[in-house]
């Protein structure tokens, strides 16, 4: 009997969280195959299966916590089963009026990962629940919401007689435990209200650390702008179909305004800088952190030296960090470092926000949504695509004057992009 254990994934990790068994007990597995998907503080990681054999035993199940070196599973070292005959075709059935909700993971691509297993756990399919997600996706909170939409529908049973004193009601506290489904006392007609305690995931809580952490060690203030976007989208239009040709991928905002950043940031060192102990340490290269939705929630991967790198290739790696965020494939080293992050809250429509600086940087850009404005231009108004800008900064770095200059400096380069070339 073989013990799979925790291997370490990653400098200063020490804990991991199962999200997600490949294989199941007494299934064959060829070693080197991926038998289970762990969480870290970071991203994901995939455990291969060290030997060729059965899996005998699940020890760590989803959603449970473990650290470097616990024992996950069992194998048992064996052959690959050989190939039974072919059975005798049976007769064909008669074909069914109505097929019951399959376990079965779907295939959709817009059902989201953790929304299929999801669907399995409960013995429902994607067309039974509303999908809620961008473009129509189905998230994992439609599942639950559906769930608990069934719950709160069944009918309660007589109660008994209330006592003069009301039942008190344990809340079990998070653990290593998956998540529980609490059925809460109600008075009202309709049945009970469902609460449901679930351990918070590996990422969520290195999300919900740093931004609290970036609260308290911070002298954050955010500065506002607007940019008037027509010439960036006639620049998209007139040369969108030859950039996709020529390059195999499409020619979006994003790659704009990383390059713009880089200028910016070119002409103001201390917003890609950061405070280290006493010292304010100066970045003489652009890493820049692109916030992505992903299965997991938000992540946010770094582009490595944005400013050597051409538009073609600014979209290319968004794009993959985009598919391997989907997928839940992201690495702890595709997101480490970053000097400087940008995120695109207007793809989700927000018109304005305060984004949080993301440790130990001391500045991040927010985008937001695009909408025709009357402005007024050469003393007349005009109706214009524009889209409002945020810097929070660490003001304890970067002066005001810099801040909003630097803004400023994103606004010129957006609405004359032939500043990028001609560098000035």
């Amino acid at each position: 009997m073989i013990e799979v254990t925790v291997p370490s994934v990653g400098e200063s990790i020490s804990e991991v969280q199962i999200s997600r068994w490949l294989k199941k007990e007494g299934d064959f597995v060829q070693a080197g195959t991926d038998l289970v998907d762990l969480e870290t503080e970071k991203a994901s990681v995939q455990i291969p299966a060290p030997i060729s054999g059965v899996l005998t035993k699940i020890i760590k199940k989803n959603e449970e916590f473990a650290t470097v070196g616990d024992v996950i599973c069992m194998m048992e070292p064996s052959d690959a089963p050989s190939a039974s005959p072919s059975p005798t075709p049976a007769p064909a059935a008669p074909p069914a009026t109505s097929a019951p909700a399959s376990n079965a993971p779907s295939s959709d691509s817009r059902v989201m990962p953790a929304a299929a297993r999801a669907l399995g756990d409960n013995n429902l399919s994607a067309a039974q629940v509303t999908a809620t997600g961008p473009g129509g996706r189905l998230l994992k909170e439609d599942v639950l919401a559906h769930v608990a939409g069934q719950h709160v529908a069944a009918p309660a049973a007589p109660a008994p007689v209330a006592p003069k004193a009301a039942p008190v009601l344990e809340v079990p506290k998070p653990s290593t435990t998956p998540s529980t489904t609490i059925a809460m006392p109600s008075s009202a007609a309709s049945g009970n209200r469902v609460e449901e305690v679930k351990a918070m995931s590996m990422i969520r809580r290195t999300i919900a650390t740093r931004l609290v952490q970036a609260q308290h060690t911070a002298a954050l203030l955010t500065t506002f702008n607007e940019v008037d976007m027509q010439p960036v989208m006639n620049l998209r239009t007139k040369y969108r179909d030859a950039f996709q040709e020529k390059h195999g991928v499409k020619l979006g905002f994003m790659s704009f305004f990383a390059k713009a950043a880089c200028e910016g940031l070119k002409r103001f060192p201390s917003v890609n800088a950061e405070i280290r102990g006493n010292n304010v340490v100066y970045k003489n290269f652009c890493d820049i952190g692109i916030a992505i939705g992903g299965g997991k929630g938000l992540v946010v991967p770094v582009l490595r030296n944005v400013e050597k790198m051409s538009f073609a290739e600014v979209e290319r790696s968004i794009g993959d960090y985009s598919r391997k965020a989907m997928e839940n494939k992201l690495v702890p080293q595709d997101l480490e470092g970053g000097t400087f992050t940008i995120s695109n809250g207007g793809v989700y429509g927000s018109m304005l926000s305060t984004p949080i600086v993301n440790p130990p940087q001391s500045a991040i850009l927010g985008l937001h949504a695009i909408n025709d404005r009357p402005v007024a231009v050469s003393g007349q108004v005009v109706i214009r695509p524009m889209m409002y800008l945020a810097l929070t900064y660490d003001h304890r770095i970067i002066d005001g004057r810099e801040a909003v200059t630097f803004l400023k400096t994103i606004k010129e380069v957006i609405e004359d992009p032939t500043r990028l070339f001609l560098e000035v």
